[in-house]
């Protein structure tokens, strides 16, 4: 397989791209108004404590204050009082030291822990916490044993905090890990001397930018490629990379090309596509996505498919495509949350089997933790991603202006009878001899047209003389009645 990394940077956004074989896959936006907070540390002062929902608000100096649940609080501090009242551990006014490990999503503001990890390009340090443990995808029994020996030995000898073990750490030399956890170690005591002199509600500690970022986080064994199409941010990676991970440095290119890099392999169409509620695959069928505020819901449809010998293997082909570009586009929009997959019906209990499976191998390249139920008695598929930042229809668009986010429009004959209706009812509040009726040229051209004659007997009946005007900048439901 090959693997590639882009990243497109501007002065007003940062814009990382996974390639696998050719085909946009995952895509981070960055945007210097609107940098993600996840990661980041603050000194908090409780704001409300919720009893009943066994959670507490925190205010760390942004518009909205941090949530911060009874089960986020510190394993430490839980073991040692062993309550599960949030009034035994925070109350109002009181300091604490918090991390975000959610952004705000729509109206709700960041989820916060004061369970604080710091991570590296090999571990996360825990300062808190008295556990290590190894990353699920290093699956070799004498490679977990060989990491666990490492980090239990460290932490004896440091008497510090716990440790995970990344990924990325998998058949790297003791020595190596040894350094990163040391740098950890220094990391958090020059993060302790901010905290010991930081007023409430002040910021404490970031995150590296989007670009160090990708280094440590997206790189693994097979990337061939990352470019970068900025010179300052690339001369960065290299220096980042010579002291972290030197091991990349070959692979980290600065993009000189006179095409923009992400039309190496047509990013911005695909990203066109993933904005739209609407994905063609290649069999001819369609997947429909709908994202609500509680969930996401994805249609699949055999569209103009009519291939395979019978039905039942139509709509079995065509789910397995699904199951394969359903996987990517998750990944691609960033959706989160609950998700409901209507596959299509399938009568044959084999062939949901091997759906569910195929869904299963394809999520398995996903970073954000996913958790699948069965097929379900209606056929439909529930799941779950963890959604840790905005989904990139939220940070890329906003509700419309016209429908107000709801995707479809009343009807022009609606609004002509809206506005007839309106119209009585100014009338006879006011007693008016004229109207004038402001409204959408579609609108007007139906009033004073198919709608005529239901025009002219509203005026007699009212006895009123009624008067239009076409506005070019009103939408179809937008509509004025003035009295005259």
């Amino acid at each position: 397989m090959s693997e590639e990394i882009l990243i497109n940077v501007t002065p007003p956004e940062t814009r990382v791209a996974v390639i696998e074989n050719g085909v946009l896959q995952e895509l981070i936006i960055e945007r210097s108004c609107k940098i993600g907070l996840v990661g980041n540390i603050y000194k908090g002062q409780v704001c409300r404590v919720l009893p009943g929902m066994q959670a507490a608000f925190v205010d760390i100096g942004l518009a909205r204050s941090g949530f911060l649940h009874l089960s986020d609080l510190c394993s430490k501090e839980l073991e040692k009082k062993g309550s599960a009242n949030i009034e035994h551990y925070l109350h109002e006014g009181q300091h604490i030291i918090v991390q975000v490990f959610k952004d705000p999503l729509g109206t709700k503001g960041a989820r916060l822990t004061t369970d604080i990890s710091i991570p590296s390009r090999f571990q996360v340090y825990m300062p808190y916490s008295n556990t290590t443990g190894i990353s699920q995808r290093i699956e070799c029994a004498e490679e977990r044993v060989r990491l666990k020996n490492c980090l239990e030995q460290f932490r004896q000898e440091h008497d510090c905090g716990g440790f995970i073990t990344r990924t990325a750490a998998e058949c790297v030399e003791d020595s190596v890990l040894i350094a990163d956890m040391e740098f950890l170690l220094k990391l958090w005591e020059s993060i302790r001397t901010k905290i010991a002199t930081a007023a409430p509600k002040q910021f404490i500690h970031k995150d590296l930018p989007l670009s160090v970022r990708t280094l440590r986080d997206l790189y693994r064994d097979g990337i061939e490629r990352i470019r970068i199409d900025s010179k300052e941010t690339y001369l960065r990676l290299i220096e980042f990379a010579e002291v972290f991970v030197p091991d990349i440095v070959p692979v980290i290119e600065h993009y000189t090309g006179e095409c923009p890099v992400f039309d190496i392999y047509s990013v911005e169409d695909e990203i066109e596509k993933a904005l739209a509620r609407k994905v063609k695959l290649k069999s001819g069928g369609h997947l429909v996505f709908d994202q609500t505020e509680s969930m996401t819901t994805v249609d699949v449809n055999t569209g103009g498919y009519v291939g395979g010998r019978n039905l039942e293997e139509t709509i079995f082909k065509t789910n397995l495509e699904a199951a394969q570009a359903i996987a990517r586009q998750l990944r691609l929009r960033n959706l989160g949350g609950i998700i409901i997959i209507d596959f299509i019906d399938m009568k044959s209990a084999e062939h949901r089997g091997q759906v569910l499976q195929a869904l299963e191998r394809h999520l398995e390249k996903d970073r954000a933790k996913t958790k699948i139920s069965e097929v379900s008695a209606l056929g439909l598929i529930e799941m779950t991603r963890k959604r840790t930042r905005e989904s990139l229809e939220h940070i890329m668009c906003e509700p419309c202006c016209a429908c107000g986010g709801r995707g479809v429009l009343k009807t022009a004959e609606s609004v002509c009878l809206e506005i007839f209706r309106e119209i009585i009812r100014e009338v006879r509040q006011y007693k008016v001899q004229q109207i004038l009726v402001l409204a959408s040229t579609e609108v007007a051209e139906m009033l004073l047209d198919e709608k005529a004659d239901m025009l002219a007997e509203l005026e007699a009946f009212l006895d009123v003389q009624i008067k239009f005007r076409s506005e070019s900048g009103y939408n179809q439901e937008q509509y004025d009645v003035v009295l005259l």
